[in-house]
């Protein structure tokens, strides 16, 4: 029966590819955990510091960093985090097309783009279809950190400070739950702060060598604690995204395998039928 040992080779297949998505299901299941984990412990370390900053800015109105000052907007940069590798669904795909009505309403209106696309996906997608790539970083791996992004961050701020470009937006996936994770575009220079007249000049700290270098210095490590925390963020987010990707494939793989299941029958049934027919005709004849 030649149709029904293709369809048991089908049957097969399908099966040790079930076992395979199952098994990645639950390894990403398991990163994504522990992804979540760092990602909520960066938290309050960023709260704290735009807390500090918040702090020395309103007790020194007469000083205005430039990475606070706003400017006019000729050029922009945008820090593009997606992931290293696929099978993860959309993630990648619904982030870039959300960058790329970003890039195009920035062209339409005369403002240069600049990119840093963080990931191995985001790198292949301007290197296709085009883009002025500043520096790009890959091999993120499943714990990154300041030492992975410390050259697309400080390449960030020097052409901040040089005056290159007007403005650093951060584009990545913000991971709302293990279900849903939604592509955003953040400005993170200048920075946004709110002053607080209640503190003006009430309190102050004890500076060592003086508030502006102080200022300076929290300010570069508060931007670059905003990138690494969007970058651990994203890798939480593919974990999830993954998972989700991962189950659904076992699920169409099990719903395949009982379709095959049910033609391999029917195909088995089929012969048998011609068999028996064959027989009867055969004892009929004679």
């Amino acid at each position: 029966m030649a149709v029904g040992k293709e369809i048991r080779t089908k049957i097969k297949s399908v099966q040790n590819t079930r076992k395979i998505t199952k098994a990645m299901e639950m390894v990403a299941a398991s990163k994504m955990r522990r992804a979540q984990e760092a990602m909520d412990a960066t938290r309050p370390y960023a709260e704290k510091f735009l807390e500090v900053v918040g702090h020395i800015t309103n007790a020194h109105p007469e000083y205005r960093h430039p990475l606070m000052v706003e400017r006019e907007v000729k050029r922009v940069l945008m820090i593009v985090v997606t992931t290293d590798r696929g099978l993860c669904g959309g993630l990648n795909v619904n982030l870039l097309k959300r960058t790329g009505e970003k890039i195009r309403e920035y062209e339409k209106n005369g403002v240069d783009v600049d990119v840093i696309p963080v990931g191995s996906k985001g790198r292949a997608f301007f290197k296709r279809y085009g883009g002025n790539i500043l520096t790009s970083v890959t091999g993120l791996g499943d714990k990154p950190g300041y030492a992975t992004m410390r050259t697309a961050i400080n390449s960030a701020l020097v052409a901040y400070e040089n005056g290159d470009v007007d403005r650093i937006e951060l584009a990545h996936n913000e991971f709302v739950n293990s279900m849903s994770q939604n592509p955003v575009v953040e400005q993170i220079a200048p920075l946004k702060y709110q002053e607080d007249e209640n503190l003006k000049h009430h309190w102050d700290y004890i500076y060592e060598p003086d508030s502006e270098t102080v200022l300076d210095a929290v300010l570069k490590r508060y931007i670059a604690g905003l990138v690494v925390a969007a970058v651990i963020e994203n890798v939480a987010s593919e974990m999830a995204a993954r998972r989700i990707a991962m189950k659904n494939a076992s699920d169409n793989a099990g719903d395949m395998i009982t379709d095959l299941k049910r033609q391999y029958n029917k195909a088995r049934q089929a012969a048998i039928t011609q068999e028996i027919s064959e027989i009867v005709s055969g004892a009929a004849a004679v």
